[in-house]
């Protein structure tokens, strides 16, 4: 049974941190020094909008500007591009995550879309073809469009392609990592500097963390629905699984990879292996030293980190677990970037502020001041960037380790892509924490949400 009580402000915290993983923070204050005119604005966006005195003002929807560390982070990105592009100002609209969707698809409705919106990557299919989102290779030529991307992570441009064009631009980006506790290793008899690498070795360490210590073992995330189904396709997709067919019409929920891979999570639960917690009652124990790993998304570094300095535990990070002789295809969550404005003056305005905010410089402030993954690997290397920043945070490196794995999580297509991505996630927590038979949930969780397929 769930425990029902959880610390108000360790919830809060972490909800914070997990809705479309918008708030996770990296635990450190110290944004890289720059200097004038060095990884700039004005030295990664150029284009006719920076010539004229005219004012443009772009609309900006964002829920990463509504909260407190994000949102100064956000800020500092507008104010950085402001100053090097005088007649643009960027009007931050902060939109709470929960109301976003709706709150687009209602300004879409009146013909007042927001000019640049941050929305989920699960909602592709509704942008791209609900919204009159703009193929951004259509504002540029090819030539700048190459030389704008080299040094960009070729796994995470494909992140913001539906049906082969590019809409959004990865903006908040983060992959599922283990998270585990050195010191309960340690007292376990395991060697922290030799984390598992397969869910066999997990299964084993932590029966073995719960016997010697009596912490629980492991968590793996995806046991409360407001996490989304990002973890899930991984965990599948590393079975070499898949949710949906190729041609995008028929459900794949009931695969036999699919069923392996939730069957061998509800064998971790069977086990004692794997506790019988949601995931915020997980992440409360995380925190408190009481959970010997949690495979979650990297974006809740910040607030683990807090929590291993406060209660005195050595925390570290890990690739995610994979199956036997099978690569991990570790998927995304966060958001990208899309342009919905009509005009073509606001387009070409719109283009300079999102090369701005995926430049190095626009990386930069992202990773150390909002707690994202870098899409430009090479400024964790560059003094001018994120060096100095990257030694003082190691727990970045199994996340950067994983782009050149990264697959791009599934968008469910259609109207009802919210209510499929319900049933599954709804039928792997049946499977994994009750005593119901796992092919069929799995199976009429396939036949239910097929109903839902345009």
């Amino acid at each position: 049974m769930f425990r029902q009580k959880i610390t108000s402000g360790v919830l809060v915290t972490f909800i914070l941190a997990l809705i479309l993983t918008a708030c996770g923070t990296s635990g450190s204050n110290n944004a890289p020094a720059t200097n004038a005119g060095q990884g700039s604005a004005a030295n990664s966006s150029q284009g006719n909008t920076g010539e004229t005195d005219k004012e443009i003002v772009i609309s900006f929807y964002s829920y990463i500007l509504g909260n407190s560390k994000g949102g100064q982070g956000a800020q500092k990105l507008i104010d950085e591009f402001e100053a090097a592009h005088p007649n643009i100002r960027i009007e931050g609209v902060p939109v709470p995550v929960a109301d976003l969707l709706g709150r687009v698809q209602a300004d879409v409705a009146t013909g007042t879309p927001p000019d640049v919106a941050q929305l989920g990557f699960g909602w592709m299919d509704l942008i791209a073809n609900g919204f009159g989102a703009v193929p951004l290779e259509s504002l540029v030529t090819q030539e700048e469009w190459n030389a704008n991307f080299e040094g960009f992570s070729p796994k995470g441009m494909e992140l913001g392609k539906y049906d082969g064009h590019t809409y959004g631009l990865p903006f908040t980006f983060s992959t599922p990592v283990l998270f585990y506790n050195a010191d309960l290793f340690r007292q376990a008899g395991l060697s922290p500097d030799q984390p598992p690498v397969t869910w066999d070795e997990v299964k084993e360490a932590a029966l073995q963390i719960n016997k010697v210590t009596g912490a629980e073992g492991v968590h793996f995330s995806g046991l409360t629905p407001t996490t989304g189904d990002w973890i899930v396709q991984s965990l599948i997709g590393s079975n070499s699984g898949k949710i949906i067919s190729e041609d995008r019409k028929t459900l794949q929920f009931d695969s036999p990879e699919a069923i392996e891979a939730i069957s061998m999570w509800r064998g971790l639960v069977d086990s004692g292996a794997h506790d019988k917690l949601n995931d915020n009652e997980a992440m409360e124990g995380m925190i408190q030293g009481k959970l010997g790993m949690f495979v979650m998304t990297s974006a809740i570094q910040g607030s683990l980190l807090k929590g291993a300095e406060g209660t005195g535990w050595e925390l570290r990070s890990a690739e995610m677990p994979a199956f036997a002789g099978k690569p991990t295809t570790p998927m995304n969550s966060g958001s990208a970037l899309f342009i919905l404005s009509q005009d073509p003056e606001k387009q070409q305005a719109a283009w300079e502020f999102l090369k701005f905010v995926t430049s190095k410089r626009g990386y930069s402030i992202i990773t150390s001041e909002i707690g994202y993954l870098p899409l430009r690997p090479e400024i964790l290397n560059e003094e001018e960037y994120l060096k100095d920043w990257a030694a003082e945070h190691p727990l970045i490196e199994p996340n950067i380790r994983q782009l050149d794995r990264l697959t791009p999580a599934e968008a469910f297509p259609g109207a009802n892509f919210s209510q499929i991505a319900t049933i599954l996630m709804n039928a792997v927590q049946t499977s994994v924490l009750s005593n119901a038979d796992v092919a069929e949930t799995l199976h009429a969780a396939q036949a239910e949400a097929q109903k839902l397929m345009p």
